[in-house]
């Protein structure tokens, strides 16, 4: 277990120089490595000015930041209330600097889902995949649907506005390995209540122990600590792999009947545990950050329904998904659609990074280097994509389950 960053979250004007010392203090504080820290704003279309070229002024808040110790930026996404236009500033922005993340809503907290928006980020997505010819620039994008500000994960983190605060986001997917390596022997979990509550209470002790810290750190440094996002996250090694220990507690292999099942289990166990939390705080399914997702979806055997269905219970989306270079925009908006109302029927938060591979077809090696990927390949995506009026830019509010049914 790690923490994947500890993210502070600002407004523009908050000066960097006040940041560092936190930066630096939180970098060695905690009883676990902390492998980034980060920065997020508030939407850049709030405070941004469009009568200047956006690579300069993204440049000149990046350089600055960096300076004072934050490893990666997300500037602060565009929601459905700003005007589409700031949709076209994007690519420009990204491909600034590589440590520098964006967004875009395409489903509100309210229930608003937006097709056109929909279509536009596909388009974005398509955009960007051909920037480089590893594919890897949409690493630094995601689309957003549901989601609060203060989630400390990336691309989805930004700031509400006012005073700054941080939060820390686990990668925990060893903790549940931990509990059913020893299969067979005496210490192994008997039952799944048992191996449940075993769980729980070690994310209770891990999480009191990283809040005891981040109190200190906002007693020292007068920045707000606002809570803790335990996500059973993997890391690219065997041992830290979200897909193995599902497969641990009794899974044939992920993808195959129960998956679906564990997967709640596990995000289950976090849920029922007492801590400080924000963000997703459940199970995450980035397939190039994880080997044993890569293998299977690369072999075809995890799809993308398998994964949208695995976030219904648990997840936070589709994350790191390496999809065939030829990919149509009515495909890939024809997914973000499905995120979208996924999210606001279940009223969860869910993302979607996805990313198309220059060239590649489904079952080709990906060769993108980045220290939380592993060797992964293309997976396989049957064709087709939106038609008719699905393709018609339109805005509807969708009601959760939970309201229609608190309603009767």
């Amino acid at each position: 277990m790690e923490i994947r960053a500890v993210t502070l979250f600002v407004e523009p004007t908050f000066q960097p120089s006040q940041a560092a010392t936190f930066f630096e203090a939180a970098r060695s504080a905690f009883h676990i490595p902390v492998q980034t820290s980060r920065l997020a704003t508030t939407p850049f279309p709030d405070w941004w000015d469009p009568s200047h070229f956006p690579v300069i002024q993204a440049r000149k808040f990046l350089q600055s930041w960096q300076e004072a110790g934050a490893d990666f930026i997300c500037l602060g996404p565009v929601l459905l209330r700003h005007d589409a236009g700031w949709l076209n500033q994007l690519p420009d922005i990204i491909t600034t600097n590589e440590n520098l993340f964006v967004s875009a809503e395409i489903a509100d907290t309210a229930g608003q889902v937006d097709v056109g928006r929909c279509s536009a980020v596909a388009e974005i997505i398509r955009r960007l995949s051909i920037m480089k010819r590893d594919g890897s620039v949409n690493i630094q994008f995601g689309a957003l649907a549901n989601c609060n500000p203060g989630i400390p994960y990336f691309p989805a983190a930004y700031h509400s506005g006012s005073a700054p605060h941080f939060a820390i986001a686990v990668e925990a997917a060893d903790l549940p390995l931990t509990i059913f390596k020893e299969s067979g022997s005496s210490k192994n979990p008997r039952s799944l209540l048992q191996a449940q509550e075993i769980l729980t209470q070690l994310i209770e002790q891990e999480a009191l122990s990283l809040s005891t810290t981040a109190k200190e750190l906002e007693t020292e440094h007068g920045i707000s600590f606002s809570g803790i996002d335990f996500t059973l996250a993997p890391f690219p090694t065997p041992e830290r792999s979200i897909g193995a220990a599902l497969e641990s507690i009794g899974l044939s292999r992920l993808g195959a009947p129960g998956s679906i099942f564990a997967s709640a289990f596990l995000a289950d166990a976090v849920g029922k545990a007492d801590f400080p939390r924000c963000g997703f705080s459940g199970l995450m399914f980035p397939v190039l950050e994880d080997t044993t997702l890569a293998s299977w979806a690369g072999e075809g055997h995890l799809s993308l329904s398998d994964l949208l269905s695995y976030a219904a219970v648990c997840g936070a989306g589709l994350d790191v998904i390496p999809l065939p270079g030829d990919i149509e925009q009515d495909t890939l908006a024809g997914v973000l659609l499905d995120v979208a109302g996924l999210s606001v029927r279940l009223d969860k938060p869910l993302t979607a990074r996805l990313m198309p591979m220059p060239s590649l077809a489904g079952g080709d090696p990906i060769g993108i280097e980045f220290p939380w990927f592993v060797k992964g390949r293309v997976m396989p995506l049957s064709s087709g994509g939106i038609r008719g009026i699905l393709k018609q830019p339109s805005r509807i509010h969708m009601r959760s389950y939970q309201a229609n049914k608190d309603s009767k």
